[in-house]
């Protein structure tokens, strides 16, 4: 797909100052660079991939595995001077090139390292040789302090050895001569000084023709005379000849390596090209750090829709001088396809339309915007501007003229894909005659399936937007009271003007403005004042909507706690109906064991008890068989439970041996406990009003009378008789 945006949109829309803005975050001159030739990306795919580049960039401020420094040198003038042939450079410009490549190495082992967090970066970073021979190479000759490394060469290594030993002997002769000339008395009380990097004698100028060696200066006063010693002078002119030949090896070694990594030269280009690219990138991601933007969802359904959209320039200019920015939020799809703003001047309209097209166009050049995370967008082919008084002195063109020139523009340019944004739709003419031929042009652009945003103060313009299908009315809402802007966009209805009244606020006589009022036609007040009153009902209905809304919200966070706690207390009794269904379980389980050993006491029969006892446990089996149903099992699965089987055989038997020993010991304690039982009873004598309840029984009563060996227990509700043996005290009468 072909972008036809014209750089008198860019230039409408303040898209340089955006850029000038995402530059001040590069951390490279090449970066601000490229930053300042960032355009609407043509390709679709090249877009996609620019943009999921910066979001990869931004989510990495937001986890522990951020992207490392790459940070670099502009070595660019290093490679045009490394590609002419017998060229060399300097041992800092090696660093430099040492430098880059370790940065992109470091880089490429980090994304491939964490390519699940980056796909894209390690996609970009994939297109990159990864080597460390020019690296190795530059570093195995230059050391870290920009130095030719001694070992460079053999030839090297002894021209240095050779330079140490001759200034060992201009050292240790000039320490003779200095100390023979201090004993002579010849020299001044600095006695030395250095003169072109080599140390002479300060000899008094009295005795300068004592000392021998040759005259290199004298002080300002001519009190002092600087001699070279002669003993020095031979080793000296040695010295640089050494120094000589150590300058031609070092540059025969420079060339050398030149000549080495000189086929990387392409490889060095496509590493500073990378740099340059991650260093926008970055500078991308931080300028969305800073303004709150995202990645929208984009469609492939012809669809605009930005929630909550702020101006770039405008909230970050805001947000400095502690002002707040109101954010918009509009629509553009097929069953609303041009909106037409009005409203007065100063209101916002313009500010709103620049909002739509900047972030537009920041999207399709691979900016994030400061939108909501629900907004979404589609890709335009050309975006069409006409924003701002476009006076042509130059080509003698008025407001106006310029205006039909460039409608001329938007007739050719216009189709099915386009985005158009007009300020003041139909000014700079009569307005009738203007208006009409504005007429003409919107019904032009909605036949062609544009979509737009303009903004006029034209009423026909209005009546029009109201007579299209897909054309929508919107107004900046307005303070009727206080007259004051509000910088909120309403879709649906169109705005009135306010030009009396904002006339009056401004400290126009009220007598000049009645006398305005009489040269305008009437329907034209009334239409104003017929559109004024809509906008105060409607900016009443839309505060007891939100009020409403608040409410809502209100109940609904209140219903969703009464779910929360409503689900709660069911799991809670879920747990117990669960508790009490386990307990009703062991219940009937126990009851069934106590009435076999009741029996059992009763009997004393343990094969009658065994066999009882087998028999509920087979039953209790069948009954959870039919509710688990067996799997099917494998021969080796069998036979492990063919052996589980007879392990729990076993501890059964085990447990019913100790079983019958512990019921054989409960047996003696109860007998013992029945005829303590009998004996207190023998000795007790009961009582009218003696609480009492019957042997293996739960139910007490009160005994109401006795008879003889017979007692009238009363339990409240009925009366029963028994005899007195079969009773159990539980509390005696009071006296």
């Amino acid at each position: 797909m072909k972008t036809n945006i014209s750089e008198k949109t860019l230039q409408d829309l303040e898209f340089t100052t955006v850029l000038q803005q995402v530059a001040e975050f590069c951390i490279s001159d090449l970066g601000k660079e490229e930053v300042a030739k960032i355009h609407p990306i043509a390709s679709k795919k090249n877009l996609f991939f620019e943009l999921n580049l910066v979001n990869e960039y931004l989510a990495s401020f937001q986890n522990e595995n951020r992207i490392p420094n790459h940070g670099f040198e502009n070595i660019y003038e290093a490679i045009k001077r490394l590609a002419i042939e017998n060229s060399y450079l300097e041992t800092d410009a090696y660093l430099k090139i040492a430098s880059v490549t370790d940065t992109v190495n470091e880089l490429k082992k980090f994304l491939k390292k964490f390519n699940e967090y980056y796909p894209t970066l390690f996609e970009l970073s994939e297109n990159i040789e990864f080597t460390t021979f020019v690296s190795d190479a530059i570093k195995k000759i230059i050391t870290s302090h920009g130095e030719v490394a001694d070992n460079a060469s053999p030839v090297l290594k002894q021209i240095r050895k050779d330079i140490n030993n001759v200034r060992g002997k201009i050292s240790e002769s000039f320490s003779r001569a200095l100390s023979k000339n201090i004993a002579s008395g010849y020299l001044d009380d600095i006695k030395e000084t250095i003169i072109d990097n080599q140390r002479v004698l300060a000899v008094l100028a009295m005795h300068r023709r004592k000392v021998k060696g040759s005259l290199l200066g004298s002080s300002k006063s001519g009190n002092i005379v600087y001699i070279a010693p002669q003993a020095t002078l031979a080793y000296s002119r040695e010295l640089q000849n050494l120094l000589y030949e150590e300058k031609q090896e070092v540059i025969k070694i420079l060339r050398s390596l030149a000549e080495e990594i000189r086929p990387y030269t392409p490889l060095l280009k496509e590493y500073l090209i990378f740099l340059s690219h991650l260093d926008v990138i970055g500078a991308k991601a931080k300028y969305a750090r800073e303004i709150d933007a995202l990645l929208p969802k984009i469609s492939k359904h012809k669809k605009v829709l930005f929630r909550d959209a702020y101006h770039p320039i405008l909230s970050r200019k805001n947000k400095k001088q502690g002002i707040e920015t109101i954010p918009q939020t509009i629509e553009l799809n097929e069953k609303q396809q041009i909106i037409v703003i009005s409203g007065p001047n100063a209101g916002g309209k313009s500010i709103t339309l620049k909002t739509i097209g900047l972030l537009q166009l920041m999207l399709q050049s691979g900016l994030l915007i400061p939108v909501h995370e629900r907004s979404e967008t589609t890709i335009f082919s050309t975006i069409l501007t006409d924003i701002g008084d476009n006076q042509s002195i130059e080509n003698q063109l008025s407001t106006y003229s310029y205006r039909l020139k460039n409608m001329r523009y938007f007739l050719r340019k216009c189709n099915d894909n386009t985005l158009f944004l007009i300020d003041e739709f139909g000014t700079g003419s009569d307005p009738e005659l203007g208006g009409a031929l504005a007429e003409i042009f919107l019904e032009e652009f909605y036949e062609k399936k544009a979509f737009g945003i303009i903004t006029t103060h034209y009423a026909n313009l209005k009546v029009l937007a109201n007579e299209l299908e897909n054309v929508t009315n919107a107004n900046m809402q307005f303070d009727e009271r206080t007259l004051e802007p509000k910088y909120k966009l309403f879709i649906g209805q169109a705005g009135s003007s306010f030009t009396f009244e904002v006339a009056q606020k401004n400290g126009i006589p009220y007598s000049l403005i009645n006398r305005a009022k009489k040269r305008v036609e009437s329907e034209k007040v009334r239409l104003d004042k017929t559109i004024s009153k809509l906008q105060k009902e409607r900016n009443r209905l839309q505060k007891t909507s939100d009020t409403l809304e608040k409410q809502k919200s209100k109940e609904q966070e209140k219903i969703e706690s009464l779910q929360e706690t409503e689900q709660k207390v069911r799991e809670k009794l879920e747990g117990f109906q669960e508790l009490y269904d386990n307990n009703q379980r062991m219940l009937t389980l126990g009851r069934k064991i106590n009435e076999l050993l009741n029996k059992y006491f009763q009997t004393n029969n343990k094969k009658e008890l065994s066999a009882n006892f087998f028999k509920w446990v087979a039953a209790e089996k069948t009954k959870h068989t039919k509710k688990n149903p067996p799997i099917k099992k494998t021969k080796t699965e069998k036979k492990q439970d063919k052996v589980a089987e007879q392990k729990q055989k076993d501890a059964i038997k085990k447990v019913e041996q100790e079983v019958l020993k512990k019921v054989v010991e409960v047996r003696k304690e109860k007998e013992i406990e029945a005829e303590k039982i009998a004996k207190a009873k023998a000795e007790y004598i009961f009582r009218v009003g003696d609480r009492v309840r019957l042997e293996d029984g739960n139910a007490v009563g009160t005994i109401d009378k006795i008879e003889k060996k017979k007692a009238f227990i009363n339990y409240g509700l009925f009366t029963t008789e028994t005899v007195l043996e079969k009773l159990e005290l539980v509390q005696k009468a009071k006296k």
